[in-house]
């Protein structure tokens, strides 16, 4: 659960708001050369020089994007960064500075935000990103995570959801369904918790998805990978919300039809076995579970030489005439409309 209750609990009080920002950001280095001034002063400076800059913002909030019974303070720091990161990289940027703020209640102790802030300093580490500023303020409804991430792209290099054109290919990054599903063993083995404090469950058959829920990664490697091949896609998004609403955002910002193949899908063999245990259909999962973090992007077919052996991408549609509409084309050849029936935010 939360915290082991004989573990060291320092009150937040005791630091004061700046001495908390002083002491979970002391560990921060600046890595970046556009990076001019980081945490300390009234403001962060930054220099692009001649490149565009890049700005995207999350909020993350306690009980509606996660449950700390089951998500570690560690992995929900580290996650916090990865989603706004992905966001970047779907720009075809590359991602160098964020801020964070958090708003937290008394019940957690210091102790509990170190753990929080070293998941964000291990993915700044990794990702080569510097932690540049942020806030921290007192909550009464629990904890809630606010990260800005700014990146920088060369002019011509931008990628928006706007330029797929019809014929062009459509194309994902590694497999999808996994953080869904791994939401859904997480969230069963929470219940029998509640009824059996004393068991302990087997997660390991499950480890691939449930990593993909508490520990994703951004597709910084497919940016580097594309610039590699020498192909710059002609739209791009990132998949949080599941794979038909990227779709329809792309084909509706593009003015643009799509195909998508079924049997084309990337599922991993965990995410296959786990659907059939949950009696779900993997298809669905794949369309709808969203938190994949994987890029979604349409290329043109001249680049269809440079891609098509790669292990990293599949290609699973083909965009198509507006009036075509958006379709998926079953196993069975059949065409079903697609409707986003993804994460909402505000649902009743």
């Amino acid at each position: 659960m939360i915290e082991d209750k004989n573990q060291q609990r320092t009150q937040l009080s005791d630091l004061g708001e700046f001495g908390l920002i002083e002491h979970l950001t002391k560990n921060f280095k600046v890595k970046q050369k556009s990076t001019i001034k980081s945490i300390g002063d009234d403001a962060a400076v930054l220099n692009f020089e001649n490149k565009k800059v890049v700005v995207t913002t999350d909020l993350l909030v306690e009980g509606v994007h996660f449950d700390l019974s089951y998500m570690p303070l560690k992995h929900l720091g580290y996650k916090a960064i990865i989603v706004n990161l992905s966001d970047v990289y779907a720009m075809n940027a590359k991602a160098t500075q964020v801020t964070v703020s958090i708003a937290v209640s008394n019940r957690f102790p210091l102790e509990a935000l170190e753990d929080l802030y070293a998941g964000i300093e291990a993915a700044a580490k990794l990702y080569n990103i510097d932690v540049v500023g942020g806030d921290t303020t007192s909550s009464n409804k629990g904890l809630l995570i606010s990260v800005t991430a700014i990146g920088e792209v060369e002019s011509e290099n931008e990628v928006y959801r706007s330029g797929a054109k019809p014929n062009d290919l459509l194309v994902v990054s590694g497999d999808l369904g996994g953080a869904y599903m791994g939401l859904q063993v997480l969230e069963r083995e929470k219940e029998v918790y509640k009824v059996n404090p004393n068991s302990q469950p087997d997660l390991e058959p499950y480890n691939y998805i449930i990593e993909r829920q508490l520990k994703p990664e951004a597709r910084q490697d497919i940016i580097k990978l594309l610039v590699d091949l020498d192909v710059k896609p002609t739209s791009m998004i990132d998949i949080s919300d599941g794979l038909s609403s990227e779709i329809i955002h792309i084909c509706k910002q593009s003015k643009v039809g799509c195909d998508l193949y079924e049997e084309k899908i990337p599922l991993d063999p965990q995410v296959i076995s786990t659907c059939e245990e949950f009696n779900i259909d993997s298809t669905t999962v794949a369309l709808n579970g969203g938190e994949d973090y994987e890029l979604l992007f349409t290329v043109s077919q001249k680049d269809f030489p440079k891609i098509k052996a790669n292990p990293s991408l599949s290609i699973i549609g083909y965009i198509k005439e507006e009036k075509e509409g958006i379709h998926l084309i079953t196993r069975a050849n059949t065409k079903i409309p697609i409707t986003a029936q993804g994460w909402k935010n505000f649902n009743d």
